[in-house]
């Protein structure tokens, strides 16, 4: 496959995930705005954080005034899923330069991981250039709706209110359904949402991440077993 047409593969692929996140890039943008950000300020934070629910979780922490330490964990821990993304691309990605290896950790998000690895399930490998590709693609249109949000944002009232938080929701249900397909899979998405539900009145703070790892735990266990088998 030439390089124009993995550039091209990979633009088609992004599209409808990066065009789905449009209201929660605005969403961003508006918030920042809320906060007292201005223009540059609310810009950079989808410039160079370059994630939606850190850039949230963040936003909300400065709007209550925390301090730089609360905020920078809350991010870490937010943005942790990014280490097992990277883990489990490293053997394809060990051996390319530096440059590379720099631009595709900048450029990584759920988004670009969930395309990178349908590409390699098609077509047996990896491409840098198609992951790339499909990454600067998505940071674009992100920037692009974060900078609608911000206009938006000084020209309407509580744009906040209009729920366009669920965009995220929709994307990652479209990204995690077409997944499941093995049945340690299933596993792990059933025992992440039962779990949710169950610790979300007992820890409302860290529910998300205690299903998220029993989850995987869940997964992990029944993977061994049918490998056993």
């Amino acid at each position: 496959m030439t390089n124009s047409k993995i550039i091209r593969t990979a633009i088609f692929d992004i599209l409808p995930l990066a065009i789905a996140v449009i209201p929660w890039g605005v969403l961003c943008g508006t918030i920042a705005i809320d906060i007292g950000l201005n223009l540059w300020q609310a810009q950079a934070l989808s410039m160079f954080v370059f994630a939606g629910a850190a850039q949230l979780s963040a936003m909300t922490l400065i709007s209550g005034g925390a301090g730089f330490l609360p905020i920078i964990g809350s991010v870490l821990v937010i943005s942790s899923r990014h280490v097992l993304y990277s883990i489990d691309l490293r053997k394809e990605i060990y051996k390319l330069p530096l440059k590379w290896k720099f631009s595709l950790a900048f450029f990584l998000t759920d988004e670009m991981f969930a395309v990178t690895k349908g590409y390699m399930q098609r077509h047996g490998n990896f491409s840098p250039l198609y992951s790339l590709s499909s990454g600067i693609v998505f940071y674009i249109i992100w920037n692009l709706s974060t900078y609608i949000g911000i206009v938006m944002g000084q020209q309407i009232n509580n744009l906040e209110n209009l729920g366009l938080d669920f965009a995220i929701v929709a994307v990652f249900i479209a990204m995690t359904t077409s997944n499941l397909k093995q049945f340690p899979m299933i596993v792990t998405t059933l025992t992440s949402a039962v779990c949710s539900i169950y610790f979300k009145t007992i820890y409302p703070d860290s529910y998300i991440i205690i299903a998220g790892l029993l989850g995987m735990v869940a997964g992990y266990f029944i993977s061994i077993r049918k490998e056993t088998k």
